[in-house]
């Protein structure tokens, strides 16, 4: 009944208290610095998400007419083009913001492919050890020892420049380094007392896994991924700024920084406004996941 009630606890200690999780919300929101960042993301992800309404014209409208039109506060600037236009006409601060949803969906869903691979494959080296734990690691060393953009770039040569190849290429290419952290997270675990006594009471190995080890290492898996997702959104404006875009239909920052950089001379304001929307964009990542680093370390006052 002792080993029983051991398991019961530390299963319902794992969900936070609504006081406990008002205590964390307390302390993220005591630095300003991550609010700072909290507040620039949720204005990208507000554009990105309302971008029909919010862009004041279609990212895809030209006007040969209105070509090279300087942003508004500069002389020959026009408020109807806030940040100027592009050399076919095309308003930069639309295409800007609906370059916002692309980089989005690609730094989210591919860190949830990653996420998924790694934590299984971590929770499965740590847990079994042996040859599984050899083999899984092997893999991921020999992941490691090739530059991520360099995999990704080729995968996307072979596969094609399309939203869903990206996103899979840059999942399948980044999730090493959770199998590592959870991996070692899982051996330390399944030493613990709430494990041995799991297994004394017959609990199966993927129950243990899910219900026990998997919920303690949470608070590290957010705080890689929300650092991962800037990491794959500077990735995937490589890509788009080497050729590799994944479309044509919505502009990308990358792409719209690469077909500009040709008349930087005489229109600053082409790569200049994309390339500032991706380091806010990042920045303001960084930004948080830094401070929900802090937040969920509980060395950390």
């Amino acid at each position: 009944m002792e080993v029983e009630q051991m398991v019961i606890e530390h299963e319902q200690g794992i969900s936070l208290e609504p006081t406990s999780r008002a205590r964390l919300w307390h302390k993220f929101m005591r630095n300003p610095i991550g609010l700072l960042g909290l507040l620039i993301l949720a204005t990208v992800v507000f554009c990105a998400v309302f971008s029909p309404w919010v862009a004041p014209h279609s990212p895809t409208k030209q006007s040969l007419l209105s070509r090279f039109n300087p942003p508004a506060w500069v002389q020959g600037g026009s408020t109807k083009h806030l940040l100027g236009t592009d050399q076919v006409g095309r308003d930069i601060l639309s295409r800007i913001i609906y370059g916002a949803r692309i980089s989005l969906i690609v730094g989210i869903f591919s860190v949830t492919i990653s996420l998924m691979i790694g934590v299984t494959l971590g929770l499965m080296s740590g847990f079994f050890g042996g040859r599984i734990d050899q083999l899984i690691m092997t893999i991921v060393d020999i992941m490691l020892a090739f530059p991520g953009i360099i995999l990704a770039l080729a995968f996307v040569a072979v596969l094609g420049p399309s939203l869903k190849n990206i996103i899979i290429v840059l999942g399948v290419t980044g999730w090493e380094r959770y199998a590592r952290v959870v991996r070692a997270e899982t051996l330390a675990f399944r030493e613990q007392e709430f494990v041995i006594a799991a297994r004394a009471i017959g609990a199966s190995s993927l129950k243990i896994m899910a219900r026990h080890i998997f919920p303690n290492t949470i608070s590290s898996i957010i705080v890689m991924g929300t650092l991962q997702t800037a990491t794959n959104i500077l990735a995937e404006a490589s890509l788009s700024f080497l050729g590799l875009a994944p479309g044509s239909t919505n502009p990308t920052w990358g792409q719209m920084i690469a077909t500009s950089r040709d008349f930087v001379s005489v229109a600053w304001w082409l790569p200049t406004f994309p390339g500032f929307a991706i380091l806010l964009t990042v920045l303001a990542i960084n930004l948080v996941g830094d401070r929900l680093r802090d937040v969920l370390d509980p060395k950390v006052l």
